[in-house]
Parts: C-alpha cells; structure tokens; sequence
C-alpha cells in the first residue's frame, strides 16, 4: 500500500489501512482540506468542477469527492468521464474556484489520485500544496448547515468544446490533415482517451481511424505509462497492417506516445520536439524567436532546435507546474516534458495529449512524408530511463549528498535532486514525485553509453545505501 503527498496531488493505492493508501476515509480527509483552503481563498465562489479517467476506482472515489465538496457547500460541475486536460480549460471556462482530477495519470490499475487545480485551472504551487496538507492534518474542517449544502450538476458537454477550441487554433490545419488522408491507429489503454481521441481524429478529417483498446472500462490492456516496452500490441497492428501513424496516450490523456508507420516509436522524448519544431518554424515574422521549456530530465534536442530557430531553450525543476511557472518567466511558445507531455499556452498552461495531437498531424500533413523521415530530420540522443525501488529506511535525500560529493569536480544541478554533466552526456537522479522510487535518467547520442552512465550511477547508490545499514 502506498499513500505519496507531493506537488503532484494525493497519489495512492486502493484499499488498505487509512493512511497507508488512498482509502474513503482519506479521500475524503483530502478532498476537505482542499474544499476548506478553496472557501478561504474564494469566499465569494463556491464553484468547482471535477473529472476523471476511466480507471476502476474512479466512480466511487468520484461520489466521494462530489460528496464532500458539497457538504462544505461547494457547488459540484461533475464532467464525469474526462481528461486532465479538459478538466483543466472547465475551470477557466467555467470560472470556478478550482478543480480536482481524479486519476493517477500512467500509476497502474490500484492506483488513483487527487489532483488540485486553482483558479487558473492549473496544478497548485508547493506553497499551496503544502498550507493544503496543514489544514488536512489539523482535522479543523467546518462543514456546511444543511441548509447550506452544496449542489452537483454533471456537464459532459466539456470534451466537444476542448476539441472545438483546439480545431479553433490558428495553427491546426483541418484541410491539410484532411487532404493526407491518414490512416491512423490509436491505443487508449481502455480509459477516457478511446472517447475523445477518436472523437479529434474524426474532427479533424482523418480518413480511417482503427481502435485499440478504447473501451473505457478501466481494465488497463497493458502497463499503462505509454513506454515502447509496453506497446507491443499497436506496434504489431501497424507491423501487420498499413497505417501512417499509431497514436497511444496515457490514462487522462496528458501524454503523447507515437508509433511511426514502420512500426518503430517515434520516441516520447521527441513528441515535443517535433510539435516545438512546427510551432516555432510557423511563428509570424514580427513575433520574433521563440522560447521553450523542458524539465531537466529532458532530451537536449529540444534546445538544438530552439536554438535553430534563434530561441532560447530553459530547464525547469521535474513537473508540470514547475514547467509552467519557468514558462510564464520566460514567456515561451511551448514546452513541456520528455515523457510526452506537450503545454501550448496558446490554448492552456498544462499538458494536452489533444492538442499534441492536432499539431503534430497537421506537421506531419504539412512534411509531406512519413513520420520515420520525419523522426530522422532531429538531433539524435538517447536517454536511458531507470529507477530504484525505495524502502521506507532509505535517507534519499542523505544519498544523493553523497552523490553529489562524489562527483563534485563536475558540473551539478541541484535544482531537482542532482544532475550531473560529463562532457556532452548527463545523468538526473531525483525522488520521483508520483512513487516511492528514485529516477535516474542519462542521456547521451548513442544508448550503449547512456545505459553505461545509468548502470555506474545506480551502482554508486546502491553502494551509498549498503554502507548505511
């Protein structure tokens, strides 16, 4: 059982013992907490609007949390089956006080989460985050008269309006995507994105559109975080039959994985760099270059192009809301992280896997070629991506000191746990936010020496914990 509090919501396993996973109890302990903090911070907006994927759990945790909100007497938009995303652009389109996702993103099928939105339909900072978990801890959460209660109405009118407003950008080109006539496949790992990504596709005038595990019954086909190891199901259909692309997105439909046409992955690295490339090729004269933003653990690629484009590319501290806020800073045209994730501020600040979508095809339309001649045309760098289980007598924060003394003659990050630079290579350690692990993330331009960096680091770790004990 695991219970993980962090930027990135109240992320857990179903069942259990409260407090060591995400039982009612705690849902609901959560779920007040944020109600309380959102009543002090809009006393005069009582509005609040929730979804979730299609994960097993998601209807129970879902009445839940419609339950709670309304009795602190928060008025309830349920959009029921949805996306991270869409949740997202219905708290500003509605104009609520705030929001709440329920999904645990690509955490397999006994997980769920609590993700918090503010106003502005964005993830919350660590400071609010945390004021959050200090008001679920004191319990001191004053509940509605019952005169007073809240109210819940369900909307499910939100995902056709995020496609209208994604066929709405001036940069999404129907026609040209129309004229190619693709023929595309999408895996949707039986969650909400076999609902809206097909309903986008057809929107946007794909000729023929075959389905892969879009029934949204929560019984995950595969691992779902959208990795080539556990995609072997659509590479064998694009293997088997003629298609121009595979489409695979995650649980809430935030990340972008695509399969070219030969059947090998496109890389979940470049799914951001090839919709910047077309992003910042297609700027208007007098805008004048673009910048961009990645996390840390991101490819470099990103920046070669940027930087081809005459932009500046900057790095932010891992998760979404750490990319945004560097992308407000900057003022960036787009950016988001290596795992697939695209935020185009055009449309919202947060990652879209529809709008990916949409820009990507009207690039690959636009190319004119296949999506493999199209991977081939960027930097090619590998990342090896590897991680460490942890142990509850694991000082992870000890360990990565020691880390970091080791290697102290290199260049070091520590905005974000510790990113050490050898030459043209780097290597990311870092707690991972969303489960009990340590990521460690190398890149270099050939895999054998990126896996080599990984493999002598968490041989250095594994060394700093043995002596520990």
């Amino acid at each position: 059982m695991a219970l993980i509090k962090s930027i990135s919501g109240i992320r857990g396993t179903i069942g259990g013992r409260s407090g060591d996973g995400l039982t009612p109890l705690d849902v609901v302990k959560f779920t007040s907490a944020y109600g309380q903090w959102l009543r002090q911070r809009h006393p005069d907006n009582r509005l609040v609007v929730i979804g979730r994927d299609g994960r097993l759990s998601g209807e129970m945790v879902s009445k839940l949390v419609s339950g709670t909100l309304q009795g602190l007497g928060l008025n309830v938009i349920d959009l029921g089956l949805s996306t991270t995303p869409t949740v997202e652009m219905a708290v500003t389109g509605e104009q609520a006080a705030g929001g709440i996702i329920l999904t645990a993103s690509h955490n397999p099928i006994q997980w769920n989460a609590l993700k918090l939105l503010n106003e502005k339909g964005e993830f919350l900072s660590e400071k609010d985050g945390s004021d959050i978990l200090t008001i679920a801890e004191a319990e001191a959460i004053d509940f509605a008269d019952v005169r007073k209660l809240g109210s819940c109405r369900t909307d499910t009118t939100w995902l056709q309006k995020h496609i209208d407003a994604i066929l709405a950008l001036p940069l999404v080109d129907k026609e040209a995507i129309a004229a190619r006539k693709f023929r595309l496949v999408v895996d949707a790992v039986n969650s909400t994105g076999g609902i809206v990504v097909p309903m986008l596709l057809e929107a946007l005038g794909v000729e023929t559109v075959h389905k892969l595990h879009c029934e949204p019954t929560g019984h995950f086909a595969h691992n779902p975080e959208p990795l080539p190891e556990n995609l072997h199901d659509i590479i064998r259909e694009i293997q088997k039959n003629e298609y121009d692309l595979g489409i695979v997105v995650d649980p809430d439909v935030d990340r972008l994985a695509l399969i070219c046409e030969d059947g090998s992955p496109f890389g979940e690295e470049y799914t951001l760099v090839a919709v910047a490339d077309y992003v910042l090729k297609n700027r208007d004269a007098g805008q004048g270059p673009g910048n961009t933003v990645s996390n840390l653990s991101s490819t470099v690629a990103l920046r070669d192009v940027t930087q081809r484009y005459g932009g500046k590319h900057s790095a932010s501290a891992v998760g979404e809301v750490n990319v945004v806020e560097m992308m407000k800073e900057v003022g960036a045209v787009i950016g988001g992280e290596g795992n697939g994730g695209i935020i185009y501020p055009d449309l919202h600040l947060g990652r879209d896997a529809l709008v990916g979508i949409a820009l990507f095809l009207t690039h690959l339309a636009k190319f004119g070629k296949s999506a493999s001649i199209l991977r081939r045309t960027y930097p090619n760098y590998y990342i090896s991506k590897n991680k460490i289980e942890l142990t509850p007598n694991i000082d992870v924060d000890a360990v990565l000191e020691q880390i970091k003394t080791k290697y102290a003659k290199n260049p070091i990050n520590t905005i974000d746990g510790v990113k050490i630079e050898f030459d043209k290579e780097w290597v990311h350690l870092r707690k991972s936010n969303t489960e009990p692990i340590i990521r460690i993330y190398s890149e270099s331009d050939t895999l054998s020496t990126a896996d080599y960096l990984a493999n002598k680091i968490i041989s250095d770790i594994k060394e700093v914990i043995s002596t520990k004990r």
